[in-house]
Protein backbone atom coordinates (compact mmCIF):
# COMPACT_ATOMS: atom_id res chain seq x y z
CA UNK A 1 0.00 0.00 0.00
CA UNK A 2 1.46 3.35 -0.66
CA UNK A 3 1.96 6.05 1.87
CA UNK A 4 0.04 9.02 1.12
CA UNK A 5 1.19 12.28 -0.97
CA UNK A 6 0.45 14.55 2.19
CA UNK A 7 1.82 12.19 4.37
CA UNK A 8 4.81 11.78 2.27
CA UNK A 9 5.28 16.17 2.37
CA UNK A 10 5.12 16.51 5.99
CA UNK A 11 7.49 13.84 7.22
CA UNK A 12 10.12 15.55 4.67
CA UNK A 13 9.37 18.93 5.92
CA UNK A 14 9.66 18.10 9.34
CA UNK A 15 12.81 16.03 8.57
CA UNK A 16 14.15 19.03 6.79
CA UNK A 17 13.42 21.14 9.81
CA UNK A 18 15.19 18.76 12.62
CA UNK A 19 18.51 19.19 10.29
CA UNK A 20 18.43 22.79 10.03
CA UNK A 21 17.79 23.27 14.06
CA UNK A 22 20.57 20.73 14.76
CA UNK A 23 22.98 23.01 12.35
CA UNK A 24 22.02 26.17 13.75
CA UNK A 25 22.40 25.64 17.24
CA UNK A 26 25.57 23.62 18.16
CA UNK A 27 27.06 24.40 21.90
CA UNK A 28 29.38 27.49 21.78
CA UNK A 29 31.50 27.89 25.02
CA UNK A 30 31.66 31.26 26.82
CA UNK A 31 35.39 33.11 26.25
CA UNK A 32 37.03 33.00 29.65
CA UNK A 33 37.75 36.22 31.71
CA UNK A 34 40.90 36.92 32.27
CA UNK A 35 41.87 37.52 35.84
CA UNK A 36 44.65 38.43 38.61
CA UNK A 37 44.62 36.47 41.33
CA UNK A 38 46.36 36.16 44.92
CA UNK A 39 46.59 33.91 48.04
CA UNK A 40 45.00 34.14 50.93
CA UNK A 41 47.67 34.11 53.78
CA UNK A 42 47.76 34.07 57.43
CA UNK A 43 49.42 36.79 59.41
CA UNK A 44 49.99 38.25 62.61
CA UNK A 45 47.36 41.32 63.27
CA UNK A 46 48.19 44.02 65.43
CA UNK A 47 46.00 45.28 68.43
CA UNK A 48 44.77 48.71 67.13
CA UNK A 49 43.15 50.67 70.46
CA UNK A 50 40.87 53.93 68.99
CA UNK A 51 39.33 56.58 71.13
CA UNK A 52 37.88 60.03 70.68
CA UNK A 53 39.59 63.31 71.98
CA UNK A 54 39.74 66.74 71.69
CA UNK A 55 42.69 69.50 70.54
CA UNK A 56 43.93 71.67 73.16
CA UNK A 57 46.66 74.43 72.80
CA UNK A 58 50.24 73.01 74.18
CA UNK A 59 50.56 76.08 76.18
CA UNK A 60 46.94 78.29 77.49
CA UNK A 61 47.27 81.33 79.71
CA UNK A 62 44.07 83.10 81.23
CA UNK A 63 45.07 86.85 81.88
CA UNK A 64 43.69 89.67 83.44
CA UNK A 65 44.68 92.55 84.82
CA UNK A 66 46.33 92.86 88.59
CA UNK A 67 44.44 96.33 88.82
CA UNK A 68 40.78 97.28 88.55
CA UNK A 69 39.75 100.16 85.98
CA UNK A 70 37.90 101.11 82.88
CA UNK A 71 39.32 99.44 79.45
CA UNK A 72 40.37 101.38 77.16
CA UNK A 73 42.39 99.96 74.81
CA UNK A 74 42.60 95.98 72.97
CA UNK A 75 44.86 95.21 70.64
CA UNK A 76 43.91 91.74 68.82
CA UNK A 77 40.45 90.56 68.04
CA UNK A 78 39.50 86.48 68.85
CA UNK A 79 41.64 84.48 66.43
CA UNK A 80 43.83 86.42 65.91
CA UNK A 81 48.13 86.17 66.94
CA UNK A 82 49.91 88.02 69.33
CA UNK A 83 53.51 87.57 69.73
CA UNK A 84 54.96 87.46 73.46
CA UNK A 85 55.45 90.85 75.54
CA UNK A 86 53.32 92.75 72.98
CA UNK A 87 50.98 95.14 74.23
CA UNK A 88 47.25 93.10 74.64
CA UNK A 89 44.76 95.49 76.10
CA UNK A 90 45.19 98.91 78.84
CA UNK A 91 43.16 100.79 81.08
CA UNK A 92 42.71 103.75 81.70
CA UNK A 93 45.96 104.96 83.72
CA UNK A 94 44.44 108.51 85.08
CA UNK A 95 44.01 107.54 88.62
CA UNK A 96 47.27 106.02 89.10
CA UNK A 97 48.75 108.53 87.25
CA UNK A 98 47.30 110.83 90.19
CA UNK A 99 48.56 108.26 92.76
CA UNK A 100 52.32 108.24 91.56
CA UNK A 101 52.31 111.82 91.46
CA UNK A 102 51.09 111.75 94.98
CA UNK A 103 53.71 109.51 96.21
CA UNK A 104 56.57 111.08 94.67
CA UNK A 105 55.49 114.33 96.14
CA UNK A 106 55.46 112.76 99.64
CA UNK A 107 58.96 111.01 98.69
CA UNK A 108 60.61 114.38 98.09
CA UNK A 109 59.16 115.49 101.29
CA UNK A 110 60.22 113.37 103.60
CA UNK A 111 63.09 113.01 101.52
CA UNK A 112 63.59 116.92 102.46
CA UNK A 113 63.04 116.10 106.14
CA UNK A 114 65.45 113.33 106.10
CA UNK A 115 68.11 115.64 104.81
CA UNK A 116 67.87 118.03 107.35
CA UNK A 117 67.62 115.84 110.31
CA UNK A 118 70.75 113.97 109.52
CA UNK A 119 72.83 116.63 109.58
CA UNK A 120 71.05 117.29 113.00
CA UNK A 121 72.33 113.80 114.03
CA UNK A 122 75.72 113.73 112.45
CA UNK A 123 75.82 117.03 114.61
CA UNK A 124 75.30 114.82 117.20
CA UNK A 125 71.98 117.06 117.77
CA UNK A 126 69.63 114.71 117.06
CA UNK A 127 68.55 111.34 119.35
CA UNK A 128 68.86 108.22 117.79
CA UNK A 129 64.66 107.74 118.03
CA UNK A 130 64.04 110.57 116.31
CA UNK A 131 66.24 109.45 113.74
CA UNK A 132 65.39 106.31 113.28
CA UNK A 133 61.29 107.36 113.06
CA UNK A 134 62.06 110.04 109.45
CA UNK A 135 64.68 107.12 108.15
CA UNK A 136 61.55 104.68 108.84
CA UNK A 137 59.39 107.58 107.48
CA UNK A 138 61.19 107.83 104.18
CA UNK A 139 61.66 104.04 103.48
CA UNK A 140 57.94 103.84 103.86
CA UNK A 141 57.49 106.56 101.43
CA UNK A 142 59.63 105.33 99.25
CA UNK A 143 57.98 102.09 99.38
CA UNK A 144 54.59 103.48 98.53
CA UNK A 145 55.91 105.19 95.44
CA UNK A 146 57.26 101.77 93.81
CA UNK A 147 53.78 100.30 95.37
CA UNK A 148 52.07 102.90 92.94
CA UNK A 149 54.85 103.03 90.53
CA UNK A 150 53.76 98.86 89.84
CA UNK A 151 49.92 99.75 89.91
CA UNK A 152 50.49 102.19 86.59
CA UNK A 153 52.75 99.68 84.97
CA UNK A 154 49.92 97.14 85.62
CA UNK A 155 47.36 98.72 83.74
CA UNK A 156 49.45 97.54 80.87
CA UNK A 157 48.58 93.96 79.72
CA UNK A 158 51.12 92.23 77.86
CA UNK A 159 51.12 88.50 76.01
CA UNK A 160 53.20 86.17 78.20
CA UNK A 161 53.46 83.91 75.30
CA UNK A 162 53.33 83.44 71.34
CA UNK A 163 49.69 82.59 70.35
CA UNK A 164 46.33 82.94 69.15
CA UNK A 165 43.59 84.61 71.39
CA UNK A 166 41.18 82.15 71.82
CA UNK A 167 38.55 84.37 73.90
CA UNK A 168 37.81 88.27 74.60
CA UNK A 169 35.90 88.13 77.56
CA UNK A 170 35.68 92.24 77.58
CA UNK A 171 35.11 95.18 75.11
CA UNK A 172 36.33 98.76 75.25
CA UNK A 173 34.62 100.96 78.06
CA UNK A 174 33.75 97.90 80.50
CA UNK A 175 35.24 98.63 84.11
CA UNK A 176 37.03 95.29 85.40
CA UNK A 177 38.06 94.26 88.75
CA UNK A 178 41.46 92.82 89.53
CA UNK A 179 42.58 89.37 88.82
CA UNK A 180 39.13 88.96 87.14
CA UNK A 181 40.08 86.57 83.70
CA UNK A 182 39.54 88.61 80.64
CA UNK A 183 41.32 86.78 78.02
CA UNK A 184 42.66 83.45 76.83
CA UNK A 185 45.56 82.84 75.11
CA UNK A 186 46.89 79.93 73.54
CA UNK A 187 49.99 78.95 71.92
CA UNK A 188 49.06 76.35 69.03
CA UNK A 189 52.30 75.48 66.94
CA UNK A 190 52.16 72.42 68.72
CA UNK A 191 48.81 71.07 70.09
CA UNK A 192 47.76 68.69 72.97
CA UNK A 193 45.04 65.72 71.91
CA UNK A 194 43.61 65.13 75.11
CA UNK A 195 41.82 61.55 75.17
CA UNK A 196 41.23 58.71 77.36
CA UNK A 197 42.58 54.91 77.72
CA UNK A 198 40.33 52.38 79.20
CA UNK A 199 42.09 51.13 82.06
CA UNK A 200 42.25 47.32 80.52
CA UNK A 201 44.62 48.53 77.59
CA UNK A 202 46.75 51.03 80.23
CA UNK A 203 49.69 48.38 80.47
CA UNK A 204 50.13 48.48 76.56
CA UNK A 205 50.48 52.26 76.45
CA UNK A 206 53.76 53.91 77.53
CA UNK A 207 55.10 57.93 77.23
CA UNK A 208 57.11 58.45 73.69
CA UNK A 209 54.89 56.02 71.86
CA UNK A 210 53.48 57.19 68.47
CA UNK A 211 49.92 57.69 67.35
CA UNK A 212 47.85 59.16 64.68
CA UNK A 213 45.40 61.40 65.20
CA UNK A 214 42.74 61.88 62.28
CA UNK A 215 40.81 65.44 62.38
CA UNK A 216 37.48 65.00 60.89
CA UNK A 217 36.78 68.67 60.70
CA UNK A 218 39.99 69.46 57.94
CA UNK A 219 39.88 65.65 56.59
CA UNK A 220 43.48 65.13 57.83
CA UNK A 221 45.78 62.48 60.13
CA UNK A 222 48.86 63.68 61.47
CA UNK A 223 51.50 61.61 63.61
CA UNK A 224 51.92 62.59 67.60
CA UNK A 225 53.33 61.04 70.16
CA UNK A 226 52.43 59.96 73.50
CA UNK A 227 53.65 63.07 76.45
CA UNK A 228 51.47 62.28 79.43
CA UNK A 229 49.69 59.23 80.92
CA UNK A 230 47.01 59.90 83.84
CA UNK A 231 47.69 58.10 87.07
CA UNK A 232 44.61 57.99 88.64
CA UNK A 233 41.60 56.46 86.94
CA UNK A 234 37.98 58.53 86.29
CA UNK A 235 36.19 57.04 89.10
CA UNK A 236 33.04 57.16 86.21
CA UNK A 237 34.57 55.58 83.55
CA UNK A 238 37.37 53.44 84.57
CA UNK A 239 39.59 54.94 82.11
CA UNK A 240 42.93 57.13 82.54
CA UNK A 241 43.73 60.72 80.74
CA UNK A 242 46.24 60.75 77.92
CA UNK A 243 47.48 63.79 76.52
CA UNK A 244 49.13 63.06 72.83
CA UNK A 245 51.73 65.56 71.10
CA UNK A 246 51.30 67.38 67.46
CA UNK A 247 52.98 69.83 65.43
CA UNK A 248 51.06 72.32 64.14
CA UNK A 249 52.32 73.47 60.75
CA UNK A 250 50.39 76.22 59.60
CA UNK A 251 48.49 76.47 62.62
CA UNK A 252 45.28 75.21 60.91
CA UNK A 253 44.81 73.09 63.89
CA UNK A 254 42.23 74.82 66.26
CA UNK A 255 41.38 73.92 70.16
CA UNK A 256 38.06 72.62 70.43
CA UNK A 257 38.52 70.06 67.63
CA UNK A 258 37.48 66.82 67.67
CA UNK A 259 39.83 63.99 67.10
CA UNK A 260 40.02 60.40 66.47
CA UNK A 261 43.04 58.28 67.82
CA UNK A 262 44.62 55.41 67.07
CA UNK A 263 47.35 53.64 68.94
CA UNK A 264 48.83 50.07 68.06
CA UNK A 265 49.20 48.13 71.45
CA UNK A 266 51.15 44.98 70.40
CA UNK A 267 50.71 42.17 68.42
CA UNK A 268 47.44 39.86 68.44
CA UNK A 269 46.82 36.73 67.21
CA UNK A 270 47.47 35.67 63.60
CA UNK A 271 44.86 36.08 60.99
CA UNK A 272 43.93 35.72 57.44
CA UNK A 273 44.32 38.40 55.71
CA UNK A 274 43.90 39.42 51.61
CA UNK A 275 43.96 42.24 49.29
CA UNK A 276 41.25 45.01 49.98
CA UNK A 277 40.82 44.56 46.09
CA UNK A 278 39.36 41.41 46.44
CA UNK A 279 36.29 42.16 48.65
CA UNK A 280 33.30 42.99 46.71
CA UNK A 281 29.79 44.01 48.09
CA UNK A 282 25.63 43.21 46.66
CA UNK A 283 22.97 45.39 47.13
CA UNK A 284 22.21 43.82 50.46
CA UNK A 285 26.11 45.19 51.83
CA UNK A 286 26.73 41.48 51.54
CA UNK A 287 30.77 41.29 51.61
CA UNK A 288 32.29 38.45 49.29
CA UNK A 289 34.72 37.37 47.40
CA UNK A 290 35.34 34.64 43.52
CA UNK A 291 37.44 31.56 44.75
CA UNK A 292 39.56 30.18 42.33
CA UNK A 293 38.70 26.03 40.85
CA UNK A 294 42.27 25.72 39.48
CA UNK A 295 41.38 22.38 38.39
CA UNK A 296 38.24 23.64 36.32
CA UNK A 297 39.64 27.51 35.79
CA UNK A 298 36.49 28.74 37.23
CA UNK A 299 35.67 31.28 40.03
CA UNK A 300 33.04 31.35 42.66
CA UNK A 301 31.11 33.29 44.13
CA UNK A 302 32.21 33.16 48.56
CA UNK A 303 30.53 35.27 50.95
CA UNK A 304 33.10 36.32 53.72
CA UNK A 305 32.95 38.39 57.17
CA UNK A 306 35.65 41.21 57.47
CA UNK A 307 37.67 42.07 60.01
CA UNK A 308 40.04 45.04 60.72
CA UNK A 309 41.76 46.62 58.00
CA UNK A 310 45.81 47.57 57.94
CA UNK A 311 46.62 49.49 55.14
CA UNK A 312 45.68 47.67 51.48
CA UNK A 313 44.79 44.48 53.33
CA UNK A 314 42.07 43.32 55.62
CA UNK A 315 41.14 40.51 57.69
CA UNK A 316 39.31 37.89 57.20
CA UNK A 317 37.29 36.01 60.09
CA UNK A 318 35.23 33.78 58.37
CA UNK A 319 34.33 32.57 54.78
CA UNK A 320 38.07 31.68 53.65
CA UNK A 321 40.56 29.35 54.38
CA UNK A 322 44.28 29.27 54.44
CA UNK A 323 46.31 29.14 50.83
CA UNK A 324 42.83 29.01 49.05
CA UNK A 325 43.37 31.33 45.36
CA UNK A 326 40.90 34.17 45.23
CA UNK A 327 40.50 36.90 42.51
CA UNK A 328 41.96 40.14 43.22
CA UNK A 329 41.66 41.82 39.72
CA UNK A 330 39.24 41.71 36.65
CA UNK A 331 36.06 40.51 38.82
CA UNK A 332 33.95 43.33 38.20
CA UNK A 333 32.93 40.94 35.13
CA UNK A 334 32.43 37.87 36.70
CA UNK A 335 29.33 35.81 38.26
CA UNK A 336 28.99 32.59 39.71
CA UNK A 337 30.89 29.74 38.18
CA UNK A 338 32.44 32.36 35.41
CA UNK A 339 35.19 30.48 33.82
CA UNK A 340 38.53 33.00 34.15
CA UNK A 341 42.05 32.49 32.64
CA UNK A 342 44.27 33.74 35.29
CA UNK A 343 46.94 36.26 33.88
CA UNK A 344 50.56 35.73 35.34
Amino acid sequence: MKPEPVFVLILAFLQACGCQTKKASPETAEPAIPVIVSRVVQSPVENEISMSGNIEGFKTVRLGFMVAGKISYIAVNEGQTISKDVLLASLDPANYEIAKELADIQVNQVQDEYDRLKLMHDNKSLSESDFAKITYGLQQAKAQQKLHLKNLADTKLYSPIDGVLLKKLAETGEITSAGLPLFVVSDIRKVKVNAFVPESELHNIRIGQTAKVLLPSIDKTYEGKIIEVGSAADPSTRSFSLKIEVDNPGMIIRPGMIAEVSLISGTGSETLIIPVAAVRHDYNDQSFVFVVDSLNNKAFRRNVSLGNLSGDMIGITSGLNKNEIIVTGGQQKLVDGSGIMIQK
